[in-house]
């Protein structure tokens, strides 16, 4: 007899969860840092909508394969990501992360204090097409830039990534698939919509050699884009 389709779904989220935490207990375990970072963003009433131990560690590894020195960050949240990237970080390395939310950004701030990382991490707190172009007007360059912030800005968040990077940047961009939803042209969903768009332009843009990865686990059905900048 064949399972319904919502229990089916129920037990693939339940599989996708139990191996997500099996991998986070191999590759991650017990780190105080990150668990009470979590604990506080619960308790100040954030959404819980961080990136997974799993996926924390692979920024991780890449910001260290990258010998990533400057990181930017568009999307803070409660620090989650910023601390797994600042800890990537070589000596006088900067990650410089964005949030609109004054409340997210206390809560990161503490956070990253407790990871024993605010000498190394600069959260910026307003609307993050409003401080992209003071970056960029600085002569700012990142080696890596994450972005992880509200979808409907996704198409207008590579544009600037593109102007505050340099051949050899790596951008990671978060959520580009959507619970398979991106395949659907007739999406009423402006999340949706926005997303397709940033994946249309990531794949037209000359200057870069990018893909995106499904992803499953605790966070549901998503996925990564990632795009190595060339010239």
């Amino acid at each position: 007899m064949e399972l319904r389709t919502t229990e089916r779904g129920r037990m693939d989220s339940e599989r996708w969860t139990a191996v997500d935490d099996y991998v986070a207990d191999l590759f991650v375990g017990d780190d105080r840092a990150l668990s009470a970072a979590l604990a506080r963003s619960a308790e100040s009433g954030l959404p819980s909508i961080q990136v997974s131990a799993p996926q924390g560690k692979l920024l991780h590894l890449l910001a260290r394969a990258q010998g990533a020195r400057n990181i930017l960050e568009i999307g803070t949240l409660g620090g989650y990501s910023a601390i797994w990237l600042a800890r990537a970080l070589p000596p006088g390395g900067r990650l410089i992360t964005l949030e609109a939310v004054p409340l997210h950004a206390d809560v990161a701030q503490a956070n990253v204090a407790t990871a024993g990382l605010a000498d190394r991490v600069d959260i910026l707190v307003g609307k993050a097409l409003e401080t992209l172009p003071r970056l960029a007007a600085e002569g700012r360059s990142f080696d890596l830039i994450f972005i992880d912030a509200d979808k409907t800005g996704y198409p207008d968040y590579l544009a600037w990534s593109l102007k505050l990077s340099h051949p050899g940047t790596l951008i990671v961009a978060d959520n580009v698939v959507r619970d398979g939803e991106v395949v659907d042209r007739a999406s009423q969903d402006a999340n949706v919509q926005a997303v397709r768009r940033f994946n249309e332009l990531l794949a037209a843009e000359p200057r870069v050699s990018g893909t995106v990865l499904q992803t499953v686990g605790v966070k549901g059905y998503d996925g990564f884009a990632l795009a190595l900048v060339t010239s």
